[in-house]
């Protein structure tokens, strides 16, 4: 019990795919809390299916007993969601099943294959999952009435460190913080509407059947993510990712059209559309990048080298510079801040591209890089790079990391939260748990309250 938190997170990474069909020679009830019944099958698919992911290496000892465990502490949960009436809405548990949809046709290539290797349709399995989705909602519902009440406070993460062995403490190695201003070169007006003229040709073959749109996407689009599988994306209306103008281009086609020249800020585009499911569509794209003359990149130089200048010369400050001059559009939201994969705006030097390496190389905290041209996804563009913080290589302590510490502490307050709340309710609940599982040390205080121990 005293790993809640880790149990919950593995449990929500295996459910966070649909399990692969496997077949379970004889399946039986291996556990039980109320009325929720737990099947044999389930913790083998459960475990199945994490080693599917690739996570084979991340498996604890002994798995079925840790998946049983998640499977019971589960069960818990949503069994008091339920008495204490939180809700899932049906909306919801449709918009987590639509996503899981997604993720699987963008994983296989289409809804078809998906239902010829499940040997269902799509809605049969939407409704096969429907009851395993909405447990999942009540039980992170539930223990999210338990511990997002949870707060700490200085002198509880102060006591907290303290408690830490020294030679326990992790070594961080030197972190930094960045931030940029980009200028994105225009393309010459000729040599964009010489491109715009290729891509009609394009068109013109694709509709004349003289050529298909895989086979020339695979030739010439410039788009890395999908030139190697003839241009194809699956999108769904309400995705947030992709560039407005490419995507309201998209609903406006019907099944087999193939929309006129689309300017994005990715370049031109000429869109198919394969099929469409609702709000779920197969598209198939071709995208080409009008060359970048040194002249248009010049032009960039000039721009932020005069941008520079005057961040220098106390006109106006980074943050403001930032709003008025970067073409990058997340630098609205963020301050131009370069984010680490967790989120983070403190990164190490290997989580920064190579251009950027070398554009903070000489720099000192506080300075600004002269413009650097780069490549961002094929593109070419010019930055400046301020150099905010950086940190030096130590042990991990109060006041360089405390917000670190502060997030463990206070994982650690609702771990001891939830291992009380289980103490308090396990004897409230009717709970049973097969023979075969009961060299388990780690459910033993499942055991305790167990009808048949």
């Amino acid at each position: 019990m005293k790993k809640i938190l880790l149990l919950l997170s593995l449990f929500a990474i295996q459910q966070s795919l649909f399990a692969q069909p496997k077949k379970v020679v004889a399946d039986k009830i291996i556990a039980q809390v109320g009325d929720k019944i737990i099947l044999h099958s389930d913790v083998v698919n459960a475990i199945a299916d994490y080693k599917r992911q690739g996570q084979e290496a991340q498996l604890p000892p002994n798995p079925e007993c840790a998946f049983l465990e998640g499977q019971l502490i589960q069960k818990a949960l949503v069994l008091q969601a339920e008495k204490d009436s939180l809700l899932v809405t049906e909306e919801e548990i449709d918009a987590e099943l639509d996503n899981r949809i997604r993720y699987f046709i963008n994983a296989y290539g289409s809804k078809e294959t998906i239902e010829e290797i499940y040997g269902k349709t799509i809605y049969q399995l939407k409704d096969e999952f429907r009851p395993q989705i909405r447990d999942k909602k009540l039980a992170d519902q539930m223990r999210g009435k338990i511990v997002d009440v949870i707060k700490i406070t200085p002198n509880e993460v102060k006591n907290y460190e303290s408690k830490i062995p020294v030679d326990s403490l992790p070594f961080y190695e030197s972190e930094i913080e960045v931030s940029q201003i980009v200028s994105q070169p225009k393309a010459n007006k000729d040599v964009e509407e010489y491109v715009v003229k290729q891509m009609y040709e394009y068109k013109r073959q694709i509709e004349s059947g003289s050529k298909k749109f895989e086979t020339i996407a695979k030739m010439v689009s410039e788009d890395p993510g999908s030139k190697d599988n003839g241009g194809m994306y699956n999108v769904n209306r309400n995705d947030k990712q992709w560039d407005p103008t490419f995507f309201q281009a998209i609903f406006k086609l019907k099944e087999g059209q193939i929309s006129p020249v689309i300017k994005s800020k990715f370049g031109l585009h000429i869109i198919q559309m394969v099929s469409r499911l609702g709000d779920d569509a197969v598209i198939r794209h071709i995208l080409r990048i009008p060359p970048i003359t040194d002249e248009e990149i010049n032009i960039s130089i000039r721009k932020l080298d005069t941008v520079r200048n005057n961040i220098i010369n106390g006109k106006f400050n980074f943050g403001e510079a930032v709003n008025k001059f970067s073409d990058d559009e997340s630098a609205k939201f963020n301050g131009g801040t370069v984010s680490g994969k967790d989120g983070s705006t403190y990164i190490t030097i290997d989580e920064l591209d190579k251009d950027m390496v070398i554009a903070i190389k000489d720099l000192k905290v506080g300075q600004y890089s002269k413009p650097q041209v780069y490549e961002d996804r094929g593109v070419k563009k010019v930055r400046i790079v301020y150099l905010k913080t950086r940190t030096t290589p130590h042990r991990e302590n109060i006041r360089e990391d405390y917000n670190k510490i502060a997030q463990r502490a206070i994982e650690d307050k609702k771990q001891t939260a939830l291992e009380k709340w289980f103490k308090d309710h396990l004897p409230q609940y009717y709970i049973y748990i097969d023979n075969s599982f009961n060299n388990c040390t780690s459910i033993g205080d499942w055991w305790k309250y167990a009808s048949n121990k």
